[in-house]
């Protein structure tokens, strides 16, 4: 097999990740000292080439500087996050491939992972009005895809909680929300999804804001909230990390139980095919 086979199957970020590591190599860089001549640790560059970190602008430009490459990579590393999402949003899919847990909350629609190319290509048509066919495809492709960390022979632990309200919003007419609720429900019965119900009756969450929660083997959470047009935000942050483990707490807790939410979802789903 050539390096190019190799290389194939790999993604945007991956491939800057294999190049820098390459030249590092060849222009005969230690981790330690490209640590230093970048301005970080050898602990962060290792993490950068072994993908449990995603590397920054400022690493990026401080490699340009090492090898004297000009903007080769700081060039690379913006085409990599901005190729399939949102600039914003491309670090947390890298950390979600990873996860050993995902824990998420969505108010109002149904989280990306486990939306129907359907029920995609419609919030994003309103998300993103003015893109091209082609654009638009690029965009449902790159959602969708998110579905195979769950496909891998040991996949996280995703638990959802469902705000009533996205069952309720329109999203693309009935057939698409029908096809949608059949989604929750199928994946509701697996080993590794495990899905709630906040409904209505319960009054006012916790918050409105949806977020997810990921937890890694090798490393500490990190939250990311917000999103849709507007972005959102990755926290690192210990506390606030901590806030969001205690907001999930009370979200379950207010929540329908798995079961009663499977039979809640089914009797909307009955209303939407009639």
């Amino acid at each position: 097999m050539t390096e190019e086979d190799s290389r194939a199957d790999l993604t945007p970020l991956q491939s800057f990740v294999a190049d820098v590591q390459q030249v590092r190599r060849t222009r005969n860089f230690t981790l330690k000292s490209l640590g230093i001549a970048t301005g970080y640790s050898e602990s962060y560059v290792c993490k950068v080439e072994t993908g449990a970190k995603v590397p920054s602008e400022k690493f990026a430009m401080g490699c340009d500087r090492a090898f004297g490459t000009g903007t080769l990579f700081i060039r690379q590393l913006r085409r990599a996050l901005a190729s399939d999402h949102p600039s914003w949003f491309a670090p947390y899919i890298q950390l979600e491939l990873r996860a050993t847990e995902i824990l998420d909350y969505s108010p109002i629609f149904i989280m990306g992972m486990l939306q129907t190319e359907a029920y995609a290509r419609a919030t994003l048509r309103s998300y993103h009005p003015r893109d091209n066919q082609a654009v638009l495809e690029s965009r449902i492709a790159a959602r969708t895809r998110r579905y195979e960390v769950m496909e891998k022979p040991e996949p996280p632990l995703l638990w959802v909680v469902l705000h009533e309200a996205c069952l309720h919003t329109m999203v693309g007419g009935r057939d698409v929300m029908a096809a949608q609720l059949e989604r929750l429900v199928a994946e509701a019965m697996g080993p590794h999804v495990t899905l709630q119900l906040l409904p209505f009756a319960a009054g006012a969450p916790v918050t409105g804001t949806a977020f997810t929660v990921l937890t890694f083997k090798d490393g500490p959470s990190v939250v990311q909230s917000g999103g849709g047009p507007l972005g959102g935000r990755l926290n690192e942050d210990p506390k606030t990390v901590a806030n969001a483990h205690q907001f999930y707490h009370r979200l379950r807790a207010d929540a329908l139980s798995p079961d009663a939410s499977v039979a809640r979802i089914k009797s909307l789903l009955k209303e939407y095919r009639e």
